[in-house]
């Protein structure tokens, strides 16, 4: 990953703190070259900063999308849709 591919990731997250809340998707949708692992990895990097730093709400919300974002990339196993299993007997 390259350091101007690592601040464009970074502006990318600071629109998503400054939009309106639900127009997240709209801003993702606005920036389709930068969705990839690379900016999962930093979401969930600069949300482990901010859970130390006791910004627990900022640190929930980068989570979350970076979650939600990695299950549209195919990145992150889908439970909800995983068969159950079924007991032996």
């Amino acid at each position: 990953m390259t350091v101007q591919r690592q601040e464009l990731y970074i502006n990318l997250i600071e629109q998503l703190f400054k939009c309106p809340n639900g127009q997240e998707p709209e801003v993702l949708d606005a920036h389709l070259d930068l969705l990839d692992a690379g900016l999962v990895q930093t979401m969930v990097q600069i949300g482990t900063v901010m859970a130390h730093e006791d910004n627990q709400d900022g640190a929930k919300f980068l989570f979350h999308v970076a979650r939600e974002l990695a299950k549209q990339l195919g990145l992150y196993p889908d439970t909800s849709t995983s068969p159950a299993i079924q007991p032996e007997g």
